[in-house]
């Protein structure tokens, strides 16, 4: 019989050149990737043993062309591993995640191709390229500088090892969280103990036991499950059930427990940054970010800390007050917050999501944010069926510019599965980029955990989820509407602490009863979303501002501390995070509770020592986004000025140069304190 072809190493002959899904088999990546690094090592080497002399394009254009076999390879692998896992692809990524770390290792640590590009970096005047060469220069001269290209011997030896130890650790923590948080279940069989759950919670439990093979209503770790049982379960033994649950994972006594995990990446990423000269791992990182030091850092976090506390404390003493006049007499605790915190916003606006989830259905958000692109920025999204998926829930679409210009395909991966990470994010399959004078255009997905339609209901969204699929389609348009021409410098590849920049601007519109009006109507007879809906929502927007604020700033001065050690953490974990957290804590501690053990973002994600950097885009879009109000919030003037000077430019250029392009100004703290409602109640920096 024929040896089958690995379609991975073929060319793509689907629509737009997307990934053969329906071909590739789970087995094919890893002699996919045992071809691809070679032959990218084969590329690399040419380039370094080039007899050309070394200038911007045979070097540093050329490395940036370099290997792109393997960068398809890495995306669509990568990619599935966080959307559709399994246990091959779990133990493929185990095995060839060092091989890639090996591969980053010796480009950045190969002497002759180093030399060629400080040549280039020495000898090029800066005024002979263009804005996004300059920045790609230099960006390539710190990644060098960054991956070890100065160090020496032992030293150059150690920091190979340790960032293939650190890759192998990293996939370890995302493969024990998703295995912590499937391993849960709550399986109630008595009608009562259901009291206070929404029928739509409940009938989305049942589905869940059912698919389960069991009866009456199984409960899960998993956003849509977890989060409405928290909110409206009046048993409030089984919310602290599902809290300690939850707030446990990969804390506990087994064979997926993160603790040492944690410990191990910390200790090994200072390790890392003391090789290259830096103090700390957050004086490394941030060395290449807006905020350019911890020092800066800190005082942001500190900054807002001051206007948010005494609020945080003030909400807490309303909800425990309005909670005693219902007739609680213990002390609140972590699993009541959002129970009588819920209660309270119903008590105070009459508003609550089971009312506004019924003008909230999936396909006519979908429709209010495909039209409100259009809006903005005259975008056409077109649902295809010809383009292969890697899941029958992942739906795809192409985008269509206003002159019927063909900008990307979007695919979009909305429900929970127990082979899909929790979250959501906005990931690429390709990058937008030049090649060979051709504009080589987008795969963009956006993966979702939204609550599932049941035999009975459509799928329909909280408040909250749609504000989330706002936030992950500003990403999606951050690298649909990319018009650059390297990988390196395309769509979302900016700073850190700009990448949210984008996607929390468009959950501005969330409240806006302009753009709520256009699609917002009852799944069932078509109405209208209520003028005193609308009006309720922008109400209660401010809704325990304050600690919402405060636990953001949690995260961020956790994420600080880990990565401000200046010696290996000894003492235990969840004590290291206590003290960290402590500025912030307004509940008892629960024991047993760890965050960092669950804290993918910093020790399986890219926002180690970056977390800050989604209030640091807050103060952005606030600032951004008062623009919009003050001349119409679908103003296309304004909006083409962020699609030329933010969303198309990428990375080309230093951050701060495009906002300000776009606003004719920095950035003030001031809006974003005063849509929070916090700004009178800022200490005096």
């Amino acid at each position: 019989m024929k040896n089958r072809v690995n379609p991975l190493l073929e060319s793509f002959t689907t629509p737009w050149q997307t990934p053969p899904f329906d071909s590739i088999k789970t087995e094919d990546y890893e002699p996919a990737f045992r071809h691809a690094i070679p032959e990218a090592l084969h590329a690399i080497e040419e380039i370094a043993n080039s007899p050309q002399e070394p200038d911007f394009q045979n070097t540093i254009a050329a490395l940036d062309y370099a290997g792109e076999a393997l960068n398809t390879v890495s995306a669509i692998f990568f990619n599935l591993n966080s959307a559709c896992t399994d246990a091959l692809m779990q133990e493929t990524a185990q095995k060839v995640s060092p091989q890639l770390t090996d591969f980053g290792n010796s480009i950045y640590m190969n002497p002759r191709l180093f030399q060629r590009v400080k040549s280039v970096y020495e000898n090029t005047p800066r005024e002979s390229l263009t804005p996004e060469q300059r920045t790609l220069l230099e960006d390539t001269w710190k990644s060098f500088i960054r991956g070890g290209a100065n160090l020496t011997g032992n030293a150059q030896k150690r920091f190979r090892e340790i960032t293939s130890e650190l890759s192998r650790l990293s996939l370890q923590f995302e493969e024990n969280l998703l295995a912590e948080t499937n391993a849960f279940e709550l399986h109630l069989t008595v009608p009562d103990e259901l009291a206070g759950l929404p029928e739509s919670i409940r009938e989305a439990a049942a589905l869940t036991a059912k698919e389960k093979g069991k009866e009456g209503w199984i409960f899960t770790l998993h956003a849509p499950s977890y989060v409405p049982f928290m909110k409206y379960a009046d048993n409030r033994e089984l919310r602290e059930k599902m809290f300690k649950a939850y707030s446990s994972r990969c804390n506990r006594d087994n064979s997926r427990n993160n603790t040492e995990i944690i410990r191990k990446i910390t200790a090994l990423r200072l390790e890392k940054a003391r090789l290259l000269g830096y103090e700390t791992y957050a004086d490394y990182v941030l060395s290449d970010r807006m905020a350019e030091s911890p020092a800066e850092v800190n005082h942001f976090l500190q900054h807002l800390f001051s206007a948010s506390h005494p609020a945080a404390l003030k909400e807490k003493e309303e909800v425990g007050e309005w909670a005693r006049e219902q007739g609680f007499t213990d002390v609140l605790q972590r699993w009541d917050w959002a129970y009588y915190s819920n209660k309270l916003k119903q008590a105070r606006y009459t508003l609550d999501d089971e009312m506004l989830k019924p003008y909230f259905r999936l396909e006519n958000v979908q429709e209010g944010i495909f039209g409100l692109a259009h809006r903005l920025y005259g975008l056409n999204f077109k649902e295809v069926r010809n383009i292969p998926k890697y899941h029958p829930d992942v739906k795809t679409f192409e985008v269509y510019d206003a002159d019927n210009r063909f900008l990307a395909v979007l695919y979009t991966d909305f429900f929970p599965r127990d082979n899909k990470n929790g979250g959501a994010w906005m990931t690429e399959f390709r990058t937008q980029h030049q090649e060979e004078g051709k504009d080589v255009r987008p795969l963009v997905s956006l993966v979702m955990n939204f609550t599932k339609p049941t035999p009975d209901k459509p799928s329909l969204l909280t408040f909250d989820e749609v504000t989330t699929f706002l936030h992950e389609f500003g990403h999606a348009l951050h690298g649909m509407l990319s018009r650059n021409t390297y990988n390196s410098t395309a769509g979302t590849n900016v700073y850190r602490d700009f990448v949210e920049l984008p996607s929390q601007l468009m959950e501005n519109w969330a409240i806006e009863k302009a753009w709520l009006d256009e699609w917002a109507v009852h799944y069932e007879t078509g109405e209208k979303i209520p003028r005193e809906y609308i009006d309720k929502l922008r109400e209660a927007a401010n809704f325990q501002s304050g600690y919402q604020c405060d636990r953001q700033l949690s995260f961020g001065m956790v994420d600080m501390a880990w990565h401000s050690i200046t010696a290996p953490v000894t003492e235990p974990i969840c004590r290291f995070e206590e003290q960290a957290m402590r500025p912030t804590e307004i509940f008892p501690a629960v024991d047993g509770s760890c965050f960092s053990t669950t804290f993918g973002h910093i020790f399986d994600g890219g926002y180690a020592a970056g977390y800050y950097s989604y209030k640091w885009a807050e103060v952005l879009d606030a600032d951004a986004f008062s623009l919009f109000k003050e001349r119409g919030i679908f103003d296309r003037k304004t909006a083409e000025s962020f699609r030329k000077n933010i969303l198309e430019k990428g990375g080309s250029e230093h951050p701060m140069k495009l906002y300000v392009r776009f606003r004719g100004r920095k950035p003030s703290v001031d809006a974003l304190l005063e849509r929070s409602g916090l700004k009178e109640t800022t200490a005096k920096d």
